[in-house]
């Protein structure tokens, strides 16, 4: 769209996000200016997001770890709070090489950023939704249908990664409006401590990784203490939690010992 249309419908576009509720008004609607290719898509756009469907999903588009996702509707969104584990993810990759697997991929947002850190390195992606399977392939992911381990060769890994549903099934309600609306629950959902899943990651992540490989988690609360004993059962060493700035988990990194109990 060109610089004086922006400039024509910036304004109106701004205080229509912010009737609707948006937080980040100003910054979405610079967004979904650029990327309009003419008025009447940015209007529709725009009534989509007033709606509450994820600006990703309106877009098509996300920025994640500085790289562009493709991002279909349905799929889960990728958060920014997760380019952390992307990262560490990459580093420990980078230092070991061999094999990685991405359970829960989703868009395959972690297993694409590890593909762009380390080129050389193998990295697949498993997802149990058809969509988020389809939506990973078109970001370049060698995306498989399946659950966690399933697909995969036992103790051919070593690096496991998940950004696995982990809200307390009590604590959805707490979510904003629109995520509960519009996004699958089946990737959001944890049960009830919000670790049902991320457990079985840990059993499957133990059949994968050879001995002295990396398993790293993204969760909240107080769920890093919650999971030592099934880390520990699983054959993992004592695990290291990081935090963000304001003090709150936001995920875990343990090593595989080679031995359960």
């Amino acid at each position: 769209m060109a610089v004086s249309a922006l400039q024509a419908c910036g304004a109106q576009v701004i205080d229509r996000l912010l009737a609707a509720g948006c937080l980040a008004a100003e910054e979405e609607a610079e967004e979904l200016i650029a990327k309009a290719p003419d008025h009447y898509t940015l209007d529709s756009w725009v009534r989509r997001r007033e709606e509450g469907e994820p600006l990703a999903w309106v877009t098509g588009t996300l920025q994640f770890c500085g790289r562009t996702l493709l991002i279909d509707p349905g799929v889960y969104v990728p958060r920014l709070q997760s380019e952390e584990l992307a990262r560490r993810a990459a580093r420990l990759l980078a230092a070991s090489g061999g094999r990685a697997a991405d359970l829960c991929t989703g868009s395959g947002a972690i297993a694409s950023h590890l593909m762009g850190e380390a080129p050389a390195v193998a990295v697949v992606g498993v997802d149990i939704d058809t969509r988020a399977v389809a939506c990973a392939r078109r970001n370049g992911v060698h995306a498989v249908l399946g659950d966690l381990a399933g697909p995969l060769r036992p103790k051919g890994f070593d690096l496991v990664t998940a950004v696995a549903p982990y809200v307390p099934t009590d604590q959805l309600t707490v979510l904003p409006a629109d995520v509960q609306r519009y996004e699958p629950r089946i990737a959001l959902d944890g049960g009830h401590e919000g670790l049902d899943l991320v457990r079985r990651i840990v059993v499957s992540a133990s059949r994968l990784l050879r001995s002295g490989g990396w398993l790293l988690l993204e969760l909240g609360g107080q769920q890093d203490k919650a999971l030592r004993p099934a880390l520990a059962a699983a054959g993992f060493g004592p695990a290291s939690s990081w935090f963000d700035e304001d003090g709150d988990l936001r995920g875990l990194e343990a090593q595989a010992t080679g031995s359960s109990a």
